[in-house]
């Protein structure tokens, strides 16, 4: 079978897609990345997969959005795939519509998030709505993320026959690491009596970086924060430069950025907490990644997070876009490393049991009957 898998930008296609590919061709099919032309296109290039780059762009504009869908329908055309496998809201709704027009025998799409559950204006919700709705009626095979969001495919009559297939992570590549520990910690600047947290994200608003870069400021010295990635040029809204100028007027050293890494799984086994307060998810891998690693984890209370975190056994959940719930979970935490060590062991035991990407993947597959 002829599979392409179509994603918006490189890095998800990277960080998101890329496991799955690995293991549609295992099984023998041709597999082909259709995405934004990216330096995170490497890898996949690399391991002999092809990728098609027609313009994707992430942005409600009709004039971007026609051009990607007529480059998307001649891609389709001339590589006549069996089947379309569409991921993210806006590329999601692009493909699947092209696919369509292609005449591609079978469609499948993976809600990593639906737009109308994020914050914003009462018509960009209603529009995303109608536009589920629409591009549903096309969609041979709903997948979700989260099993929440699958609730509301269902509910809100997006797809009958909407299914959670949840994220994963390997555990062979996220775990405990003593070595990369202590090499990390020394070269950060970073005490064993430190409590080190950690934030592993794309440098935007919605990920609650004001918050947390304000709640930092009300916690135990002891308390530093580590800060994994980037702005992606694609990205849009509030630039977050002033608040990390003022988080590190105000705590000195225990503010550290470390942009975009590809140690990502060295790093957070050198930290002692993570924490990923953001405004909206889909069911973020790097809370995946974290309790692979035996990180305890303070997450906001909505769809996605809190279908990881176990509030009180792996982790704490808090209200989002509120600084003082954030800066007491964070000081509770930097202050009982016991209760640190007790729940990272037990977040480690829920991913392995629901978060492997083995086995994430091979069920994933099934469902997409490849």
């Amino acid at each position: 079978m002829k599979i392409l898998e179509v994603t918006n930008v490189d890095f998800s296609l990277r960080h998101f897609l890329l496991p799955l590919m690995r293991g549609l061709r295992a099984r023998g099919h041709e597999v082909m990345g259709v995405c934004a032309e990216g330096p995170l296109l490497d890898l996949p290039r690399a391991e002999g997969f092809r990728i098609a780059t027609p313009p994707m762009a992430r942005s409600l504009n009709p004039v971007a959005q026609a051009k990607s869908l007529a480059a998307l329908v001649a891609l389709m055309r001339r590589e006549k795939p069996d089947l379309v496998h569409a991921h993210m809201p806006i590329s999601g709704l692009l493909a699947r519509t092209a696919a369509r027009i292609a005449g591609v025998p079978r469609v499948a799409y993976t809600c990593h998030g639906f737009l109308f559950n994020q914050p914003g204006p009462w018509w960009r919700r209603s529009l995303s709505l109608a536009l589920e709705r629409a591009a549903g009626r096309v969609t041979d095979t709903f997948l979700t993320v989260s099993e929440e969001e699958a609730g509301d495919a269902r509910r809100l009559r997006i797809h009958p026959a909407a299914t959670p297939v949840l994220n994963g992570r390997d555990p062979a590549r996220f775990h405990p690491d003593r070595a990369a520990r202590a090499a990390l910690r020394a070269e950060f600047g970073a005490s064993e009596e430190d409590c080190v947290v950690v934030a592993v994200s794309r440098l935007v608003r919605h990920k609650g970086y004001p918050e947390l870069l304000a709640a930092l400021q009300e916690t135990p010295p002891n308390c530093v924060l580590w800060v994994v990635g980037e702005r992606l040029a694609s990205d849009h809204g509030e630039d977050l430069e002033p608040y990390f100028a003022s988080a590190a007027a105000a705590v000195g050293r225990r503010l550290v950025r470390l942009g975009y890494r590809h140690d990502v799984p060295r790093i957070l086994a050198a930290a002692d907490v993570f924490c990923l307060p953001s405004h909206f998810e889909g069911l973020p891998m790097s809370v995946i990644e974290a309790m692979l690693t035996g990180l305890p984890v303070i997450a906001t209370d909505i769809r996605g997070p809190r279908e990881q975190v176990v509030q009180g056994v792996t982790g704490l959940l808090v209200p989002p876009g509120s600084v003082p719930p954030l800066a007491a979970a964070l000081t509770r935490l930097a202050s009982d490393s016991a209760l640190r060590a007790a729940m990272g062991e037990a977040g480690r035991a829920r991913a392995m049991e629901r978060f492997d990407e083995a086995k994430i993947v091979a069920r994933t597959i099934d469902l997409l009957g490849a």
